[in-house]
């Protein structure tokens, strides 16, 4: 297969998505990689139809590259994830109303382009959790405890940095008091890992990252988030709140920390969603019922056995192909040496309030 992978500056070192790249490539499949954030991108030659199998993105919210991949859809390129359900959570004030309007439990939602004019929030309704509705990795989301703290200004580390606001929509919802504790409960085409974590407003608290059991209750939860949105490569972060598990970020193509073999169920799920079709193919925004992927189901009995990519029954085996040479395409070397540490992104940011 031909896949085009979409990697934004921000994850040029990370292992999701090079090792994942590199995997598809020693199991015999080419993969083309476009930097939009750093590249001249002839994009009329670069997107047409039947140049690729699927396009995969992996991007800060408000990057160039969701651009480019609904580019990919719109000449019916396959999309990993569909290109309509990236935007449905990028967005996270159309991610509020979505979740919300199809019953999970979302927390109330304001939105305003000034902070100060959720001054007219109830105080009652204090402390909140404001973000902006473009941003990710975590950046510029803030714990106002009260009225008046609400042009506190934001920590200058996160102005202008990827992720950051864009002067547009801000939103705010009230904090829902918790442990510190985040769950983020991944999905991997079907298959569901839950892992803990440390928030991003308790940084103070220690949190050993690592995989738990997932609950019936957690596992529903996650597995719709799937459905209405028509994600098949995807995170959740979810809270324990006095009265019950909160959603307080979607995230499509997440790191998959903890995911036991992450790099190989991955790539194997990225062949197969390219085979098969994505769980949002169709027209509009996906709703629930439009899942046409495989169901989510439980991945904790999974053992994390080494994933061997096999060919589709009565096709051979893909053949090593020459990887592209002509520019915009480029395949990220394997290193012989890790690449210098660069500084992990932060947790991304939340849709939810409950932090």
């Amino acid at each position: 297969m031909r896949l085009c992978f979409l990697v934004e500056e921000q994850y040029r070192h990370d292992g999701m998505p090079l090792d994942v790249i590199r995997q598809l490539g020693a199991w015999g499949h080419q993969v083309d990689v476009l930097w939009p954030g750093r590249s001249l991108i002839p994009i009329s030659e670069a997107i047409r139809a039947g140049s690729h199998d699927a396009w995969v993105l992996k991007t800060v919210s408000g990057g160039p590259g969701l651009t480019l991949l609904e580019a990919a859809a719109s000449v019916g390129l396959t999309t990993v994830n569909d290109a309509r359900a990236i935007r449905g959570v990028r967005d996270k004030a159309l991610a509020a109303v979505i979740a919300r309007s199809s019953g999970l439990p979302v927390p109330v939602t304001y939105a305003a382009a000034r902070p100060q004019e959720f001054a007219e929030i109830p105080e009652a309704e204090f402390p909140l959790v404001v973000k902006p509705a473009d941003g990710s990795s975590g950046r510029a989301v803030r714990l106002v405890a009260t009225p008046d703290r609400l042009l506190d200004p934001v920590e200058p580390h996160d102005a202008g940095a990827p992720g950051a606001p864009g002067g547009g929509l801000l939103i705010a919802q009230p904090y829902v008091p918790n442990s510190g504790t985040d769950l983020k409960v991944y999905s991997v085409a079907g298959q569901l890992y839950a892992t803990e974590r440390c928030s991003p407003l308790h940084p103070a608290h220690a949190v050993r990252e690592r995989q738990v059991p997932l609950t019936p209750e957690i596992a529903r939860i996650a597995a719709e988030i799937g459905t209405v949105f028509g994600l098949d490569l995807y995170g959740v972060d979810i809270l324990l709140g006095p009265d019950g598990p909160v959603v307080v970020d979607i995230n499509d193509f997440p790191s998959f920390r903890q995911v036991p073999g992450a790099v190989a169920r991955v790539s194997a799920a990225v062949l197969e969603l390219a085979r098969n079709g994505t769980a949002g193919q169709g027209g509009g925004f996906p709703t629930a019922g439009s899942r046409t992927a495989g169901q989510a189901t439980t991945g904790q009995a999974t053992t994390g056995q080494p994933i061997t990519e096999q060919p589709t029954a009565g096709q051979p085996r893909a053949t090593p192909a020459t990887p592209a040479t002509t520019p915009p395409f480029t395949v990220p070397p394997a290193p012989s040496a890790p690449p210098a540490a660069a500084p992990r992104p932060r947790p991304a940011a939340s849709i939810g309030g409950g932090r």
